[in-house]
């Protein structure tokens, strides 16, 4: 219940709002502040160090897993020949690992709720 409740607490008038959809950095030290009523350096402090143990995971080769929320690991990709756009030049691109997230079952569920909710209410189990 709690989940639910800090993830789906910002209004629609309030999503409209932001700028084409996409929240920043910035937004969401914001709204951590704002939901925990904390500092915004303190909020930045916690957003920086979510994303900067997330960073030092993953350079370790481990896979991160927020259960009810989903998953990031690394994908190798191959070295391969590819071609400069503005010469047509054959190039090398060396191979590299790509970061990845895989949503859970539990977000994909959450989103797909708002995304077919016309009023805005909780399911009462009987939908």
């Amino acid at each position: 219940m709690r989940e639910e409740a800090t993830l789906d607490h910002q209004s629609e008038t309030d999503r409209a709002e932001s700028k084409a959809g996409v929240m920043t950095k910035a937004e969401l030290v914001d709204e951590v502040a704002r939901v925990v009523q904390l500092t915004k350096k303190q909020a930045e402090t916690i957003v920086n160090i979510v994303f900067d143990s997330i960073v030092d995971s993953l350079r370790a080769g481990q896979k991160i897993e927020l259960r009810g929320f989903g998953s990031f690991r690394l994908r190798s990709r191959k070295s391969r020949t590819g071609r400069n756009p503005k010469t047509g030049e054959k190039v090398e691109v060396p191979s590299k690992k790509i970061p990845y997230f895989k949503p859970g079952k539990e977000l994909k569920e959450l989103i797909n709720k708002a995304v077919g909710e016309t009023g805005g209410g909780e399911k009462t189990g009987t939908e």
